[in-house]
């Protein structure tokens, strides 16, 4: 039987990363590590099972295997051995470069790949810490490219001041940026395609800048939808709230403070449950699962239902394909 999956989390050094995610590791091999993957299914870094019969499966091996019972019905007709989503935590010690990623129609033409389209949630972040996401105003491709070249294209991006438990979406075509000091869970489709825009003149270790993405990126803007929203976190005890509505992916946030039955009965997907604060017990036929602040599980969608035992009150987000 299946049972509730934790994977080895993936280690990915950057430029811009810092020290907060060492602890996911329990060791000092590793310095500035930008991004713990904690679901993926990327050739090259692909997710292996922790423990229980499974250990040392990798995602992708499991999905092929169990095909419908891990990802659910519906799931494996739309994306067959391919599992659709990537989920990851960002740790910026500094500003990520301005980016833009490519919806799946663009993706697919140039890279045989989903697009990337994704959620934050702001796990936790210096005062003052910001991200970009959009425009200020409507602008024009033109306008664009001229900011681009003369290196002002921070003074048309919208600005969000962010704090813990804000969560924003950032769909494919969305101009965007994390700024410093922003620690952020990250939801998004299965890829891992950035058309970088502006790196700030900034140097690798080897004292080399980092590649452009110019001419990839214009095609890829959507300079129609141009505002995005950033919101805060309402958490009610024990009550599942849905907070982003995608055909990529839905998710819902609920704060778990007692024991309580999750029902997956009526739902034709796997579900991810990612810890924001706390630590929980998910109880199931096969035994238990505990699951660690900032830790994400995943749930085969042959399960009908898990129990919930909070060893502290937990925040966590529920994510699902519907």
């Amino acid at each position: 039987m299946l049972y509730p999956l934790k994977f080895e989390p993936i280690p990915m050094p950057k430029i811009w990363g810092g020290q907060k995610l060492k602890r996911l590791y329990n060791t000092d091999e590793y310095d500035n590590i930008g991004e713990s993957w904690l679901v993926s299914a990327i050739a090259g870094n692909e997710s292996v099972v922790k423990s229980g019969f499974l250990k040392d499966n990798s995602l992708s091996e499991l999905v092929e295997v169990y095909l419908n019972d891990l990802v659910g019905n519906e799931v494996y007709r739309r994306y067959g051995n391919d599992f659709p989503l990537l989920v990851k935590v960002i740790d910026a010690a500094d500003d990520l470069s301005i980016q833009v990623h490519p919806n799946d129609e663009i993706a697919k033409e140039r890279h045989n790949s989903f697009g990337k389209n994704e959620m934050w949630y702001i796990l936790d972040c210096d005062k003052e810490a910001f991200v970009y996401a959009g425009f200020k105003r409507k602008i024009t491709e033109k306008e664009y490219l001229k900011a681009v070249e003369n290196n002002t294209l921070e003074e048309y991006l919208q600005k969000h001041i962010v704090n813990k438990g804000d969560y924003i979406y950032i769909p494919a075509g969305c101009v965007h940026s994390i700024g410093r000091g922003c620690t952020i869970m990250e939801i998004q489709q299965s890829s891992d395609i950035t058309y970088r825009i502006y790196d700030f003149d900034r140097r690798d270790k080897n004292g080399n800048r980092r590649e452009l993405h110019t001419q990839e990126a214009v095609k890829a803007i959507d300079f129609e939808n141009w505002q995005k929203t950033l919101s805060p976190t309402l958490f009610i005890d024990n009550e599942v709230r849905k907070i982003v509505e995608t055909p990529y992916f839905k998710t819902s946030i609920s704060c778990v403070s007692k024991v309580q039955e999750l029902d997956l009965s009526t739902i034709d997907s796997f579900v991810l449950i990612s810890v924001l604060d706390g630590k929980l017990n998910i109880n199931h036929p096969s035994g238990k699962t505990v699951a660690n602040n900032w830790e994400t599980v995943l749930l085969p969608a042959s399960l009908d239902s898990v129990i919930l035992s909070p060893e502290e009150k937990s925040q966590i987000l529920i994510t699902y394909i519907e």
